[in-house]
């Protein structure tokens, strides 16, 4: 089999329903000629990682519009850390509301496919839709994803401010009788380096202070939506504490009922004996 064919039939596995995977892999692989091994190591997807491949494949728009507000902040991050206007917030809140869009995609294509949408499973889906881009070619993932701190940054220039080529022409050139001796010249060459480590740190707390502002946010919309399931819960259980005590009321009175029934049954069994003895001894009489 071609090397292009192979890669299409590998991209069809992570479409088949879940349960399908294995039997697909395995008869694949028996075709596979010199990729056999390869073919044969893939691993079956977790439920999450599976139900975000099906968001690739069936609701691609979803899956792309996260993936450019994935981006977007991260060209944010890297505009502040370079120096440079970025608005990390707005990039913030467009990709949060992208995840949230996402998210609800996924989990209606799970029921769809009758699939069980635990809570475990829901958080996985949320913190992997998170984490993308990740290293697995899209709509080919395997395993759950986890979100990036300052990884996610890595390979971004961080720079001090530039210098302007007027402001360097116009710099007064020093004369010969200025010039610094050689410790002056390394006192200050030290002094410029931890003046650009300073502004480094700064700009990297800045970041962290916004990071942990959004995780801020996000938690606290976590904990509103926990908040709500708790009473929603409390609710339920309050209405099913009082249907509890209306069946036990019920039963109650059904065991009375029936104690009842029973007494008159056994009353009008005692009549029954005593009429026929009654009946016998009448017609003995005759």
């Amino acid at each position: 089999m071609a090397t292009s064919r192979v890669d299409e039939e590998i991209a069809r596995l992570y479409q088949l329903p879940l349960p399908d995977f294995t039997a697909a892999r395995n008869a694949l692989a028996k075709q596979a000629g010199a990729r056999a091994a390869e073919v044969k190591a893939l691993s079956k997807p977790s439920l999450a990682a599976w139900a975000i491949n099906q968001l690739f494949w069936q609701q691609r728009e979803v899956y792309d519009q996260l993936i450019g507000a994935a981006g977007d902040l991260r060209a944010a991050h890297g505009a502040v850390l370079a120096g440079k206007p970025g608005d990390v917030r707005a990039a913030g809140r467009s990709h949060e509301e992208t995840i949230e869009a996402a998210l609800k995609a996924t989990l209606h294509l799970l029921r769809q496919a009758g699939q069980p949408a635990t809570d475990a499973t829901r958080q996985a889906i949320a913190t992997t839709l998170r984490a993308l881009p990740g290293a697995d070619p899209p709509g080919q993932l395997s395993a759950t994803l986890q979100p990036g701190g300052f990884e996610m940054l890595a390979g971004l220039p961080v720079h001090g401010k530039p210098v302007s080529h007027a402001q360097a022409k116009a710099a007064p050139r020093p004369v010969e009788a200025a010039r610094p001796s050689k410790a002056g010249a390394e006192a200050e060459k030290r002094a410029k380096e931890a003046a650009a480590e300073a502004e480094r740190a700064v700009r990297l707390a800045e970041h962290a202070v916004r990071r942990e502002e959004f995780e801020a946010a996000r938690a606290t919309r976590e904990a509103e939506k926990a908040e709500k399931a708790v009473a929603a819960a409390r609710t339920a259980l309050h209405e099913a504490e009082e249907a509890l005590k209306e069946a036990e009321i019920v039963a109650q009175s059904a065991d009375e009922a029936k104690d009842a029934a029973a007494d008159r049954a056994g009353a009008a069994e005692a009549a029954l004996a005593k009429a026929q003895t009654r009946l016998r001894l009448l017609r003995a009489e005759r």
